[in-house]
């Protein structure tokens, strides 16, 4: 008898299933997101774009469980969202960090660190280590509400990371930011996606996702109009700025016929 070859299959790390949400009623329905589907691989750097009010914000949302869908379904690290506890696997930065502006800074790290189920211990050796990696050790022991938005952005950050998480999701992570604070976020992801994280993150600045990604969707209207290699939706030879600006117009286009 010929011995059976056993392959091992990798789940994705982020697996979104026909997908939908609406929100209102009647007349006044607007459709979010409709059948939307898409797989993120372990490992890899996915981009999400879309003109603003896509539905990118809402997948996220989603994605964390501060929203229900309408149908579908949606799977992080093979725990299915809803069902299975799945948040310690995740660490989250939202477009406008929010923080107790009372706290200082390691204390906002700790207080993460503990709500995430960590010893303390293990929370008072990573937190230094968050905080030079997110060059706020001089600010350590300040009051956030004292802290400007790039501070509160790399705050946001080393928070998302106090758990060490598999994947990492993050909502328009260089909103606000200076050129110095871009160059700090885009070096870290590049970094984290060195160590094995899966990184999902929204962007509307065009250049970061070309830098970063391995992989993009588009949405537009709640509608995905390509997910795939970055390099393939860019083998015409125009920029990404011009094949996003495209794509979008035609399908505009088409929805208006």
């Amino acid at each position: 008898m010929r011995a059976k070859l056993k392959t091992s299959m990798i789940i994705p790390a982020i697996e979104i299933t026909n997908l939908g949400k609406s929100f209102g009623s009647g007349r006044k329905k607007n459709q979010a997101l409709l059948d939307l589907s898409l797989s993120i691989e372990q490992g890899e750097v996915f981009g999400f774009l879309g003109p603003n009010g896509a539905g990118k914000s809402t997948t996220i949302k989603l994605l964390l469980r501060f929203l229900k869908p309408d149908s579908g379904s949606l799977r992080i690290m093979g725990r299915t969202v809803g069902q299975d506890e799945f948040r310690h696997k995740i660490g989250y930065l939202s477009e406008f960090p929010v923080f107790y502006d009372h706290l200082t800074a390691r204390e906002t790290l700790l207080l993460s660190g503990r709500l995430s189920g960590m010893s303390r211990q293990a929370i008072d050796q990573r937190i230094p280590m968050l905080l030079d990696r997110m060059n706020l050790t001089e600010a350590a022991n300040r009051r956030v509400g004292g802290f400007s938005k790039g501070m509160k952005q790399r705050l946001g950050m080393a928070n998302a990371l106090v758990h060490d998480p598999e994947v990492l999701i993050f909502d328009e992570p260089m909103s606000g930011l200076d050129p110095v604070g871009r160059h700090q976020i885009k070096k870290l992801i590049a970094e984290l996606k060195q160590e094995g994280k899966t990184i999902f993150f929204s962007s509307h600045i065009l250049s970061d996702i070309e830098a970063l990604c391995d992989r993009i969707g588009i949405i537009n209207k709640g509608v995905l109009l390509y997910s795939g290699g970055l390099g393939v939706f860019l083998a015409s030879g125009n920029g990404l700025e011009e094949r996003f600006v495209t794509l979008v117009e035609e399908a505009n286009h088409a929805s208006a016929a």
